[in-house]
């Protein structure tokens, strides 16, 4: 059976036409430039075609036209949407969805008038003015919220609970639920309280017909997980081996990540507290975990002088991040891909670009640059350039994407922003300082005998705890003082100003040195924040939880301090709405 590749070259050749055929052909190419000279050039002519070309011919051009028929059919079927945004262009589908953008914001708006029963042009165009504000500034990752004036913090009323455990050492909320890690190596979900209806004074008219029914007092025990040493051999166990020190929920409630002293970093179902998968990567203790905003990515540092990336998504090791020249203590992140650690005695902060592949260094130390050092006399015996020096860099919370804030174990709290090496502003001795020791506690035997000389000066209390509220001015810190202070970022975003203590009445010429109220029995060693109702209409609520002992070590002992929780509620300051109501209730009597 012959074919085109069994066959020879000469047979493969097409054949030229006859002779007898060529005058034919110059007498029809005649003809045709005979008439088509008073119309133009003329096109070159073709060769002849076969009797299967002509064939295939004509079933491609039946093709072509029933094609354009399909065509027509399927414009004609096609909704008058389509057909009116057929051919605009780039500028013209801007506008289009800007246009259905603010439809859907004052819809918002509308329904917010609806609830706290106002009607103004004025107050409208106000609101829908701020919420565009609000958006293009969060895109942008930039601090654009002013919460500090719009809270009343010393009414916050505590909750305080308390369970047997160890030394609770860290919690991350994703509301309605709370998240713990324990030294005795526990991992507890919890259901904090709701609040009752019309608990905060509104701006409505309407007062309610049954006054609003009591909050609950404890939160709820939803389920624990503990540690299991027997199974440090077992390669095959997804779950913790020694205590959970560190712990973080995502946003859309689906996962819970826990850093331990086994080495692991565990991820978990957060509904049911059911292990997924366990990360090795670290080859030390997982100190810090951060969720990148909006996202399921994670930042986690450790001991070993590393911060490595995670995705939850495909629940894969992305990459690891080298720089630190000592232990790092906390990690941080917001919506960028982006975070900052602290590197504890190394006293750096690094500002970490991840899709560049770089980092900004920022050290700490030096003499100079807080207020409070400046205004307010040391006690003697404490070296002035030891107030303004960090010692060892523990906690970072960032503000937005170019400030942020880090604490250190003398007390020192500093702003930074990576466009400066050196810190904007550092409020040195934020918590105050320890009561200065008697000679009966530093002499075992006589304290007569005892030179008086020989008694230290009193050290200032370490930070063990930083959070912010994401984009806005509010800072909170913790130390073993049992206090929660609140600071607000300045209006130039170049100091760091105190606001008060939660649950605690406002002393302006407080400097942080004067003894005050402890709520918190015990050493503050993690805080947690989130708002309250839609963008923060019913307050803001803080989470503290607080043990005997620190969550790295047991270098500081509390005898009288409590394991367990302290939930803050912070109402909205009313005293401008109530002014308001009064003066629209004169109005509406005069009439």
């Amino acid at each position: 059976m012959s074919s085109f590749f069994t066959t020879p070259g000469a047979q493969k050749k097409r054949k030229r036409p006859a002779a007898t055929e060529v005058p034919k052909k110059r007498l029809a190419t005649t003809k045709s430039s005979s008439k088509s000279a008073t119309r133009g050039p003329t096109k070159p002519a073709a060769a002849p075609k076969k009797k299967k070309d002509i064939e295939r011919d004509e079933d491609i051009s039946g093709s072509e036209l029933d094609t354009e028929n399909e065509d027509d059919d399927i414009v004609s079927r096609s909704g008058s949407d389509d057909s009116d945004n057929e051919g605009e262009t780039a500028a013209e589908k801007r506008l289009r969805l800007a246009q259905r953008y603010l439809e859907k914001t004052r819809k918002e708006v509308d329904e917010l008038q609806d609830e706290y029963a106002f009607d103004a042009e004025e107050i409208d165009r106000d609101l829908l003015a701020e919420r565009l504000q609000e958006d293009a500034a969060e895109t942008k990752g930039k601090v654009y919220r002013k919460l500090a004036p719009e809270l009343d913090f010393p009414h916050a009323d505590p909750i305080q609970f308390r369970w047997n455990s160890g030394t609770v050492t860290s919690v991350s909320v994703c509301p309605p639920y709370a998240y713990t890690t324990t030294k005795d190596g526990y991992l507890t979900k919890w259901k904090l309280q709701d609040l009752p209806k019309n608990q905060w004074p509104q701006t409505t008219r309407k007062k309610p017909k049954k006054p609003p029914a009591p909050p609950k007092r404890r939160p709820e025990r939803i389920a624990f997980v503990k540690s299991q040493p027997l199974k440090a051999k077992d390669k095959t166990f997804q779950g913790h081996t020694a205590a959970p020190i560190t712990v973080k929920a995502s946003q859309d409630g689906k996962f819970v990540v826990t850093g331990g002293l086994d080495r692991k970093l565990v991820v978990y179902d957060a509904e049911t507290l059911k292990p997924i998968r366990a990360f090795t990567q670290h080859r030390d203790a997982v100190t810090g975990i951060a969720f990148r905003r909006g996202t399921n990515q994670i930042f986690s540092c450790s001991k070993d002088r590393t911060v490595k990336v995670f995705s939850l998504n495909e629940l894969a090791y992305v990459e690891t991040l080298f720089g630190h020249q000592d232990e790092i203590m906390d990690v941080d992140a917001l919506g960028q891909e982006r975070c900052v650690s602290v590197g504890a005695r190394d006293r750096t902060a690094r500002y970490w670009k991840v899709p560049e592949e770089s980092q900004l260094v920022f050290r700490g130390g030096g003499e100079g640059g807080s207020t409070n050092t400046k205004k307010h006399k040391l006690p003697a015996g404490l070296n002035p350039a030891s107030a303004a020096h960090e010692g060892s860099m523990d906690r970072v919370a960032m503000l937005d994407d170019e400030i942020f804030v880090t604490g250190s174990d003398n007390g020192d709290l500093a702003l930074w922003s990576i466009q400066r090496k050196k810190a904007l502003h550092v409020v040195a001795r934020a918590h105050g300082l320890d009561p200065a020791l008697t000679p009966r506690e530093l002499s075992g035997g006589n304290p007569e005998d005892f030179n008086p000389k020989d008694i230290p000066a009193p050290q200032p209390r370490g930070i063990t705890a930083l959070r912010t509220v994401p984009y806005s001015d509010l800072i909170f810190s913790g130390s073993w003082d049992g206090s929660v202070r609140v600071w607000r970022l300045s209006d130039d975003k170049k100091k760091i100003e105190r606001v008060g203590v939660l649950g605690q009445p406002i002393d302006s010429e407080d400097s942080g040195d004067k003894e005050e109220k402890s709520l918190a029995r015990g050493i503050v060693n993690d805080l947690a924040v989130f708002e309250r109702g839609e963008r923060g209409k019913d307050g803001l609520c803080v989470v503290a939880v607080t043990g005997k002992e620190m969550r790295l070590g047991r270098w500081k002992y509390m005898k009288e301090g409590r394991c367990g929780l302290v939930v803050y509620e912070v109402p909205k300051n009313v005293v401008d709405k109530k002014k308001e109501e009064e003066t629209n209730g004169h109005a509406s009597g005069e009439e």
